[in-house]
């Protein structure tokens, strides 16, 4: 079996943008006829920027290769150009590709890709949402905590036994920095309406992004323990694990950190210091659904568990699916909603979400095909705004917006 083909998709995600400004689809072919579909989550340059690059890859790495051999591959592209160090762009490609490979082996085995990475462990799998409140003209609304709890006890009745928020003001390109009383006073404020109105019955995540120095994000989990969130979310900007496990030695929640990590390595140095003991790694921008079992493999030899992020498209979601299923350390996987909307229209079949659980597809490969019609419909994308964006400035101590970029 051999390599034969590329297609690159780059589809706008129409307003509200839900799961992002674009998503990167890749589709390989081989020579006997067998087509496989994976995601790239790569946030630092223009989508269309990056298809050229994914050619490269793909010419330099995949062309004329069999499928099968994910850890040549893997290895190639992580020596490229003498590199040997995590490069998120690179890793994005790579993911991508590599999902597009397994769902190529699955099929050609008639299996699901979870059968592959060790077998089902979870038919089912425990799903949390961000929460979406609309206000009285159905404008997304993340400034009024009222609105947050209303929209979590609706997300409560649709099954979610856990719902996920940032008040925590703006992340921008300076961050981290220290949060006013203003802002913490919010966060506390968001949890304690939060937790008065869903009580016992489902988890609240607390998901920073990066936004604190130790010191601060100290301060507020302080203020925060009280209501019992299962996880303070990357409390420190990435790069730093020593300074995240000062703040995971300092407070009771769990600390959760790993969207914006690649590889194994990253990974490793996060739970040697002891700055995490949740893993939420993206599997379409870690390095693929192998270097994703391998970290999961480390952490559970640290009584670590893993909660995949998925802020991307349906495909990138189906493959971290097949991931969790395989996973015996699975905590639980990011949803969006009941992935309805744009996350439906682009696929052949929905992705299944039932009373707050997603069900891993039986279907061999990672079990998605795009709805082509859907897809040229919204290709290309000729936005300027990437995937995800900081703010530009300072934080300034009296601003009380929620969190944007």
């Amino acid at each position: 079996m051999k390599l034969a083909s590329l297609t690159t998709h780059v589809v706008a995600v129409p307003p509200p943008h839900i799961g992002g400004m674009y998503w990167i689809f890749v589709e390989l072919e081989t020579a006997c006829g067998i087509r496989g579909l994976g995601e790239i989550y790569a946030t630092a340059f223009d989508p269309n920027a990056l298809v050229p690059l994914i050619e490269d890859v793909f010419e330099r790495y995949l062309e004329g290769h069999d499928p099968h051999r994910i850890e040549r591959f893997w290895r190639a592209a992580y020596s490229s150009g003498f590199t040997q160090r995590p490069d998120p762009t690179m890793m994005g490609i790579v993911s991508g590709l590599e999902i597009a490979c397994w769902d190529i082996i699955g099929k050609a085995a008639g299996r699901p890709v979870a059968d592959l990475l060790g077998g089902t462990v979870h038919e089912r799998l425990r799903a949390y949402t961000y929460l979406y409140p609309k206000n009285a003209a159905g404008e997304y609304d993340y400034n009024d905590p009222d609105l947050a709890a209303e929209e979590a006890v609706r997300m409560v009745e649709l099954g979610f036994t856990a719902v996920k928020f940032d008040p925590a003001g703006p992340y921008t390109q300076y961050s981290g920095h220290h949060l006013s009383l203003g802002v913490m006073e919010r966060c506390e404020t968001f949890c304690r309406k939060i937790r008065d109105a869903i009580g016992a019955q489902a988890d609240i995540l607390f998901g920073t992004h990066g936004q604190m120095v130790p010191a601060s994000a100290i301060r507020l989990a302080k203020r925060l323990e009280k209501y019992d969130p299962l996880w303070f979310e990357e409390p420190v900007p990435p790069g730093q694990e020593a300074a995240m496990a000062t703040v995971a030695r300092a407070t009771s929640i769990p600390v959760s950190t790993g969207e914006r990590l690649t590889t194994k390595y990253e990974f490793q140095r996060v739970l040697q210091e002891g700055a995490a003991s949740i893993l939420q790694m993206n599997v379409a921008r870690v390095g693929g659904l192998l270097e994703a079992k391998k970290i999961a493999g480390m952490a559970e030899s640290f009584y670590a568990e893993i909660a995949p992020h998925l802020y991307n498209g349906p495909v990138g979601a189906a493959a971290s699916i097949q991931l969790a299923a395989a996973t015996p350390n699975f905590l639980i996987h990011e949803a969006i909603m009941d992935f309805s909307g744009f996350h439906a229209a682009v696929l052949k079949t929905k992705l299944v979400v039932e009373d707050g659980y997603l069900i891993p597809s039986r279907e061999p490969g990672i079990g998605v095909e795009l709805n082509h019609d859907v897809v040229a419909a919204h290709t290309p994308y000729t936005g300027k705004r990437l995937h995800l964006q900081m703010a530009p400035d300072p934080a300034d101590v009296k601003q009380f917006s929620p969190a944007k970029g």
